[in-house]
């Protein structure tokens, strides 16, 4: 919301949490992460709950363990809530807005939700930044969530467009420690800019459009995955053992892409030189949009299944990474939003031609062949969805948003330690089987 007064640096410490501040944010000094946070709770409207005593540790690697208490220590050091902007943009609403001390009822209000089913003045924006999610960390059984309804959580108070979806993506992921291609947000949503977000009345899907699409799905190897995800009753599964199946997989979906990519509409159209460097720039991200759409029954059914009955050590537990809980909370929200959206076998694969035909990426050769390719794509899903989900207005909008999001979660597993994925994996594939019925 805020920097320091003067824009000089301050080695002052975040009020919540300890770790170092980075401002006066909602009226108080606070670290992004807690900013982010208070942020995201007040505007989704979140519901916690302490498995505890509601008097958790609040330190830099203890405050994603119970969402509860940080919001408690957050309305108790004074967040001042009205200075949340009510359009949703990055920045407070009112710079001279202070923080605020308030009743333990009033507390007891919001900590319940019961000021959130009184208040209307304080809009619902379930787009935002980050995510928190009904179970924050591994193991440990705290802070469940009222989440919106499926529908809701995409479309029930957002009159959003695109600049304003800009604005919070620098926001949220300028400065992260991931490469370059990763940085920026991609050159797609100056397409949408040209077409706007809105689509026309209910029509035919144009006949080249209809074309592209079926040499798309053509392209495709819809078959389930092959790798065995099968444990026998009674017996656990250790680390070495889920890492060993988790490289299995991600073998054999890398084979699938690289499949894939020969039998593209397009691949004799480019270089070896440009395919090779697409591939090797965009082989994470088309791993995750698979896993989350055409094979997510396997992969949040009988993958979650085999993790179940893994059972992480101690000493595994301690050394979860704040970095392993991020990537964790994106994983988990990202499941949700494609579980709403419902992504059709077309759709998903218009979102990987153009993921694919990414023309960011350095080292390219003919950069304006992938430009005129990407762009063709890009037409052709927004008229997919306009002809096939005329009563979803923002449903183009919605699914472009994924991409960035997939993208900033492959460069930050770039660094992931190995030896902490079987864990990530439990408690990601634990909780969004959790969540929802596969």
């Amino acid at each position: 919301m805020d920097t320091w007064e003067g824009g000089q640096a301050d080695s002052r410490s975040c009020l919540i949490c300890g770790d170092r501040a980075t401002g006066l944010h909602y009226g108080i000094t606070s670290c992004e992460g807690c900013k982010g946070f208070f942020k995201r709770s007040i505007c989704n409207k979140r519901v916690y709950r302490c498995s505890r005593d509601k008097n958790c540790e609040m330190s830099r690697k203890q405050r994603n363990r119970c969402q509860y208490c940080r919001l408690l220590k957050c309305l108790q050091m004074g967040m001042n809530r009205k200075a949340i902007r009510e359009d949703g943009m990055p920045g407070g609403r009112n710079k001279t807005i202070g923080p605020v001390q308030i009743s333990h009822q009033e507390i007891e209000r919001i900590m319940t939700g019961q000021e959130f089913k009184e208040d209307n003045h304080i809009p619902e924006h379930s787009w935002g930044d980050n995510m928190d999610n009904e179970q924050s960390s591994p193991n440990n059984g705290v802070s469940e969530v009222n989440h919106p309804s499926p529908m809701s959580t995409l479309s029930s108070s957002r009159s959003m467009d695109i600049s304003s979806y800009n604005a919070t993506y620098q926001e949220q992921y300028v400065g992260t420690l991931v490469p370059l291609h990763y940085q920026s947000l991609p050159h797609l949503f100056g397409y949408m800019e040209e077409s706007g977000p809105f689509p026309s009345p209910a029509r035919s899907l144009y006949p080249k459009s209809q074309t592209l699409v079926s040499q798309l799905m053509a392209a495709e190897d819809l078959a389930p995955l092959g790798t065995p995800m099968l444990i026998e009753a009674g017996f656990g599964v250790t680390q070495v053992e889920l890492f060993a199946l988790l490289c299995r997989l991600a073998d054999e979906l890398l084979f699938r892409q690289i499949s894939w990519i020969k039998q593209l509409p397009f691949f004799c159209e480019l270089s070896i030189e440009d395919c090779t460097r697409l591939l090797s720039a965009t082989w994470q991200e088309l791993i995750l949009l698979s896993s989350f759409t055409i094979y997510s029954a396997q992969i949040f059914g009988d993958l979650a299944a085999v993790t179940a009955k893994y059972s992480p050590l101690d000493d595994q537990l301690k050394e979860f990474s704040e970095d392993g809980m991020d990537v964790m909370e994106r994983l988990i929200y990202l499941f949700h939003k494609f579980h709403q959206l419902n992504v059709s076998n077309e759709e998903y694969a218009c979102m990987k031609a153009i993921n694919f035909l990414n023309q960011d990426i350095r080292g390219l050769i003919n950069v304006s062949q992938l430009e005129q390719l990407n762009k063709r794509y890009w037409y052709v899903c927004q008229d997919l969805m306009e002809c096939k989900y005329p009563q979803q207005p923002k449903r183009f909008t919605e699914i472009m948003m994924c991409l960035p999001e997939i993208r900033c979660i492959a460069g930050k597993l770039v660094y992931f330690p190995v030896e902490q994925l079987p864990l990530l994996f439990k408690a990601v594939l634990h909780s969004c089987r959790s969540g929802l019925k596969l």
